[in-house]
């Protein structure tokens, strides 16, 4: 069961928690990505996008004022994806954190992100707002974004 890689943080970093408070927080953090129901299967039987939410979990049940969220739709159908990006932005403001999210998805990016910086070989390119971002004449930043958004 993965109760116990939910529990694992807390009990490694959290000193004096009865199974009580420990069982509450897993609970919580469960629910508060839609898996509550899931309690009691094995890693193995979920899903990408079940898994994806499981990690954000584990993050969660430390209560951090930061999450760091690394190509969090990669991988996933476009519903899956739009899913996790709607459970990132309930995150934010359920938990009150600020998140980090490193993304090719554009889609991602302009839904979850407020200030968005654009990377080329390890620099900034632009940095703003989405539109501020993509409302350019630079050749590289367009290119990435046709790439995303063909019209």
């Amino acid at each position: 069961m993965f109760y116990q890689n939910l529990a694992f943080p807390l009990t490694m970093n959290v000193e004096n928690l009865s199974k009580k408070e420990v069982d509450q927080a897993v609970e919580e953090v469960l629910d508060s990505v839609g898996l509550i129901d899931k309690l009691k299967q094995m890693p193995s039987e979920l899903s990408g996008g079940q898994r994806k939410r499981i990690g954000i979990a584990r993050t969660l049940i430390l209560k951090p004022e930061i999450v760091l969220f690394d190509e969090p739709t990669s991988g996933l159908d476009p519903i899956t994806s739009t899913e996790i990006i709607e459970l990132i932005k309930k995150v934010q403001q359920q938990f009150k954190t600020s998140s980090i999210i490193i993304t090719h998805d554009l889609t991602c990016a302009k839904t979850t992100g407020n200030r968005i910086a654009m990377l080329y070989e390890g620099k900034f390119l632009k940095v703003g707002t989405f539109e501020e971002v993509f409302d350019t004449n630079d050749e590289q930043v367009k290119e990435f974004f046709n790439y995303n958004f063909i019209q």
